[in-house]
């Protein structure tokens, strides 16, 4: 069992090298679906068509695209990536199929992917927004699904209803559970900024993990490697990226802390949770 798990993190890490859909950053607990495998989300880790990224209460993931955009997730979501090819946007359209499934989300193009190609579908349950450039966000719950353009030009549609264009920023359409979707409405700014954005940003601060976050968090020094597997085990099934550092003893901890209040904020949230034996706190 330890093997295939080995295998499989060997296999997540040199896939880096060859797709360029990138996890940017992780507030755990979060994690990688893949081919029946379930791993800790982690930065650097890249994406394969048809992975599937959980994340459980006070989550949140950022991922970089091949053409340059972003995708944001909030807490206790669920994201699937189809139909996901390579094409960096500058020649030949980067083509996607996004699944929201459930949760908060969020697609941004940025400054660098905004004149790139791309022919994007995300799927929210029941809507499906076609996406050739622009910046929503979203949100898949038990009540409905929501989708609000905050910046270009999108395509709605939900099967067996008519589809329609939004260009008008801050418009949004809801599609509520077995009734007709609401007419496209407008949503104040001030709700936007201060209720809908932060459920997707990632938290700095509040144990945030990135791609070059050169902080670690030492949760437990053991003697034996059998005490650190259990450690090692049960962190990561909970959805934390733990690892095993031997030298004297072997170390469990968590590496890519952005911040020492990151490392800090998340240590004391750990001891609380499963009674880690340390906290220890060191930059890289």
């Amino acid at each position: 069992m330890r093997r295939l798990l080995l295998a499989a993190l060997l296999s997540a890490a040199a896939y880096v090298e060859a797709a360029s859909t990138v996890v940017t950053a992780v507030n755990m607990p979060a994690w990688l679906e893949r081919e029946g495998r379930t791993l800790p989300l982690s930065p650097s880790l890249a994406l394969q068509p048809r992975d599937t990224i959980r994340t459980g209460p006070g989550a949140r993931v950022r991922l970089q695209l091949p053409e340059g955009s972003e995708v944001k997730l909030g807490e206790n979501a669920v994201f699937r990536m189809e139909n996901l090819n390579l094409s960096d946007g500058r020649t030949s359209p980067f083509q996607a199929t996004l699944e929201v499934l459930k949760g908060a989300f969020r697609f941004t193009t940025g400054l660098l992917g905004g004149e790139r190609k791309r022919q994007v579908d995300v799927r929210i349950q029941t809507i499906t927004a076609g996406i050739r450039g622009t910046d929503i966000w979203g949100r898949s719950d038990e009540e409905k699904d929501l989708v609000c353009l905050l910046e270009g030009r999108i395509g709605v549609s939900r099967e067996g209803e008519p589809a329609q264009e939004m260009s008008e920023p801050l418009s949004f359409y809801v599609a509520p559970r077995g009734k007709p979707s609401l007419p496209i409405s407008k949503v104040d700014p001030d709700k936007v900024k201060n209720e809908w954005a932060p459920q997707t940003e990632p938290q700095a601060g509040q144990g945030l993990t990135e791609q070059n976050g050169r902080w670690t968090l030492t949760l437990a020094r053991v003697k034996t490697q059998k005490a650190a597997l259990e450690w090692y085990d049960r962190l990561r099934q909970a959805g934390y990226a733990a690892k095993i550092r031997s030298g004297d003893g072997h170390a469990v901890r968590l590496e890519q802390l952005g911040s020492e209040a990151d490392a800090k904020a998340l240590g004391q949230r750990l001891q609380t949770e499963f009674k880690t034996p340390l906290a220890e706190v060191k930059k890289r």
